[in-house]
């Protein structure tokens, strides 16, 4: 009989931070990646459009060719109908990139007004639990969704890029103040 000793488990907590010039070279990095972003975003958002569509399609095929591997696990059917939505999916996105990045952002304009609603709503009724921040950040989402929704169908040829090189910039930033927080375990050498 085999045992396993679990004992010696490594948690999240306990993993070691990364150096310190790690935290800012990626951060540099990631930056410098957003403002080049920020530099085309019309072809960004074209780019990521046709990304996601390639991503669809290999998971699609990868669906597939699982439910032929595993059909005795029962829902071959709707395994392989979910492969090949996915595949249609992705056909869509690659062949008709401009029209796909607008519906893109139209979806997208949409779930942030609805879960912004969702938020300021949740915000009220936790006033008292620091409802605020809920209620700020819901207005921040359904602002952005009217945004959206206002210049659409303008708004669909540059959101994603926009929204993907802010993201990027926010990310560095946030390297670069972990890295200079106040504790002795970054190992700053």
């Amino acid at each position: 009989m085999t045992t396993y000793d679990n004992s010696s488990r490594v948690g999240v907590s306990s993993l070691p931070a990364p150096p310190f010039w790690i935290c800012i070279l990626l951060g540099l990095v990631m930056i410098a990646a957003g403002i080049l972003v920020l530099g085309d975003i019309m072809l960004v958002t074209l780019v990521s459009t046709i990304f996601i569509g390639w991503v669809s399609i290999f998971a699609g095929a990868f669906e597939v060719v699982h439910a032929f591997w595993t059909k005795g696990w029962g829902g071959f059917l709707w395994q392989v109908l979910l492969g090949i939505l996915y595949i249609a999916f992705g056909a869509v996105l690659v062949g008709q990139p401009v029209a796909s990045a607008m519906i893109l952002t139209y979806v997208l304009g949409m779930v942030l007004l609805i879960s912004g609603f969702v938020r300021i709503l949740l915000g009220i009724s936790h006033w008292r639990e620091a409802g605020w921040i809920m209620l700020l950040s819901g207005i921040f989402g359904v602002l952005a969704g009217l945004v959206i929704l206002t210049g659409f169908p303008m708004t669909g040829l540059w959101v994603l890029g926009f929204l993907l090189g802010v993201d990027l910039i926010s990310h560095g930033i946030g390297w670069l103040a972990y890295a200079w927080q106040p504790t002795p375990s970054l190992g700053r050498s």
